[in-house]
């Protein structure tokens, strides 16, 4: 046998827990990359909670979801119901905007366990519970005295307190168990024990996990992109800041609630590209804004001919007076003229020989373009600048930014300044323009952008459209991705659009503005421009790189029927959610067709889209009427909001027959 000594030195020497815990609580969604990242909600928008909860024995659990912001001490809760499984459930909602933790806590309940327990004696051959209801008793009394253990119990805790020594005593005065069982499964009983629970053994999370709040054009918004120095649609005139306002105007008439410019900085004239991109540029030509930086100034500057900083803000108030935020391209290019080239040539990637390279993304060379090296010796510097340029114009009035092409630079760099601006300014919004590998675009939302451009822009099909709006909204991407539907931008004029009818331009517009919450459209959609060059996705004559002539109000245009797209959005709640579309069942492939739902089930909007438009098209639609709250015997009244018509229908399947030409879609609202 082992002598003492020997049984000494086999001891363990490990540390225990601090506390002995028997909860487990795992698989937490959503949790963006296991707490890493935090999932975005805004005001008044559902937050709903599961969780896989469970523990050893026959223990009754109980769970809750807490949250609070990261300097509150107290906790805000709300109860977690079972589902399935060991899967737990509960939603809540925030009021305000800002940071959040929010964990769960999880413990076997004594009450609830000792309850069951009792019930389940009653159906056995027991006949004595003496024993149980003396422990029942020393429960409640436990209970009783948690309900006085605030420094200073208000009337409503001593009430409580008084409750449970009446239902102490009532254990004690040998009535019937089935009367006590009774008593005590009373619903006003169930919440007073829930509303002083022994939780000296409770389970929480490792860590909390972290949520941001954003403000409600975070979700909802639609975008109007135009060139500020094409502005009058002059090609033999560069418009100016003070020129803008009838373009303004324009976009607050067709609903527009941001109005997004291209880089607004001073553009340099070494290798200036002509029109077409043409490496020869002709006198009098702009060149391409997106080549930052000239005598004039770099990031911090205003292209002379637009104005100065002054009309610049002036501009910005005369949007807001129309209920437009003005938004600005945060475009990390500098031409071989922007100051920094002199300054800090250390910021930049080099050849070999020591000359600085330009930009390529081959076959295309921008040698108007230097691009910076966010890697480079200096980059703590180079770094803090970037954040420094953005600060600058928040100071003077922008609060929105569409990041121009953000993959190429490294995801840190993203993190670390969308980080630094929102320690001072949170409100502010940030657009990613990556059209990229979907692991960059993802990881761009997880690290702070607010909204993403998409693939939207190539999907065509029904079986495309769903799968991919599926994958977007119903899956995790839909805590920290919100897609921007895009049908154009300058840099892009698909295939689909090319030499197009204006069918075309109103099923792409219906579809980006009814799929997603938020839907933008670069100037001349409207007026249904499809000028392409030739075997490219690429606008021919683009405003990019020269003045474009335009009549702003030429026949043939959409203008009405954006209009009523974006009115329709503003007025109806269901519009204005990004993760509550569900497609809808129909018999022609050419017909899509989903419901979008408020978060409480108030309201639900059919929206039905012919994608033929050279041909009306019909089918039957299948609708979830159980879900739509109607019996399937019963008539109901569907209210056309695009058309101003109304349709009777009855049972799950129902006729639609849509014309591209003279009714593309339907926007349907239950008449109740």
């Amino acid at each position: 046998m082992p002598n003492q000594q020997s049984r000494k030195s086999n001891r363990t020497s490990g540390s225990l827990p601090t506390e002995p815990k028997s909860v487990v609580i795992e698989n937490v969604t959503p949790s963006i990359a296991g707490g890493r990242h935090s999932v975005k909600r805004v005001p008044g928008e559902q937050f709903t909670v599961e969780a896989d909860i469970f523990k050893d024995g026959h223990d009754e659990l109980e769970a809750v979801l807490k949250w609070k912001t990261p300097k509150a001490r107290v906790w805000q809760e709300v109860r977690m119901l079972p589902l399935e499984n060991d899967r737990w459930s509960a939603s809540c909602s925030f009021n305000k905007t800002g940071k959040y933790q929010f964990t769960i806590e999880a413990w076997g309940d004594s009450f609830f366990s000792w309850l069951h327990d009792l019930e389940r004696r009653l159906d056995g051959d027991q006949t004595s519970f003496d024993t149980e209801f003396s422990e029942g008793s020393q429960i409640l009394l436990s209970a009783s005295t948690r309900a006085l253990s605030t420094k200073k119990p208000r009337a409503s805790d001593k009430s409580d307190s008084d409750t449970f020594k009446q239902l102490s005593d009532l254990l004690l005065t040998k009535a019937s168990p089935q009367s006590v069982v009774e008593a005590l499964k009373a619903p006003h009983v169930f919440s007073l024990v829930r509303r002083w629970p022994d939780r000296h053994l409770s389970s929480t999370l490792a860590a909390p996990l972290p949520l941001v709040v954003e403000r409600p054009k975070a979700r909802f918004s639609a975008w109007y992109e135009f060139f500020p120095r094409c502005a009058e649609g002059r090609a033999d005139k560069h418009s100016t800041f003070r020129d803008c306002l009838p373009r303004l105007q324009d976009a607050a008439d067709m609903g527009f609630d941001v109005v997004y410019f291209p880089p607004i900085h001073p553009i340099g004239r070494s290798h200036r590209k002509g029109k077409n991109n043409s490496v020869s540029c002709k006198p009098g030509e702009p060149g391409s804004p997106w080549a930052i930086g000239a005598k004039e100034g770099g990031h911090y500057s205003i292209a002379p001919e637009l104005g100065t900083l002054d009309d610049f803000k002036w501009l910005i108030g005369e949007a807001l007076d129309r209920n437009i935020e003005i938004a600005i391209d945060f475009a990390i290019n500098c031409s071989p003229d922007h100051p920094y080239v002199k300054e800090h040539p250390e910021w930049f990637f080099h050849r070999p020989d020591g000359t600085i390279k330009y930009a390529e993304n081959p076959p295309k060379k921008y040698q108007d373009i230097y691009p910076l090296n966010f890697l480079c010796d200096d980059w703590q510097n180079l770094w803090r600048e970037m954040v420094n340029i953005v600060l600058f114009w928040v100071d003077h009035g922008i609060h929105i930014f569409r990041v121009d092409n953000p993959h190429t630079k490294p995801v840190a760099f993203w993190e670390y300044l969308i980080a630094e601006v929102h320690k001072k300014h949170p409100d502010i919004l940030f657009l990613a323009e990556a059209f990229t590998q979907p692991k960059m675009m993802q990881a761009l939302g997880k690290i702070g952008f607010t909204q993403s451009y998409t693939y939207f822009t190539w999907r065509e099909s029904k079986e495309e459209l769903s799968e991919y709006v599926t994958e977007l909204t119903q899956g995790p991407m839909r805590d920290y991705y919100r897609a921007n539907f895009w049908p154009n931008t300058p840099d892009i004029l698909p295939y689909h659009l090319q030499d197009a009818a204006p069918a075309v331009f109103k099923i792409r517009a219906a579809l980006a503005a009814m799929l997603s919450s938020s839907w933008g459209i670069y100037s001349g959609f409207e007026l249904c421009e499809n000028q392409a060059l030739p075997g490219r996705e690429e606008y021919l004559d683009s405003e990019k790189y020269q003045l474009k002539e335009r009549d702003w109000n030429s026949a043939g245009n959409i203008k009405e029927f954006i209009k009523r797209l974006n009115q329709i959005r503003q007025e109806n709640p269901a519009l204005h959610e990004y993760a509550n579309i569900e497609f809808i069942p129909t018999e022609n492939d050419q017909i899509i067709a989903w419901i979008k739902w408020t978060g409480d089930c108030d309201q639900a909007i059919i929206v039905i889209v012919n994608l033929d438009p050279k041909n009306t098209q019909e089918s039957m639609i299948q609708l979830p009427l159980e879900k739509l709250g109607i019996p399937a015997e019963q008539s109901f009244e569907v209210s056309d909001l695009m058309f101003d018509e109304s349709y009777n229908w009855q049972g799950h399947s129902n006729f639609i027959s849509l014309s591209p030409r003279s009714k593309p879609m339907h926007v349907l609202k239950i008449v109740k």
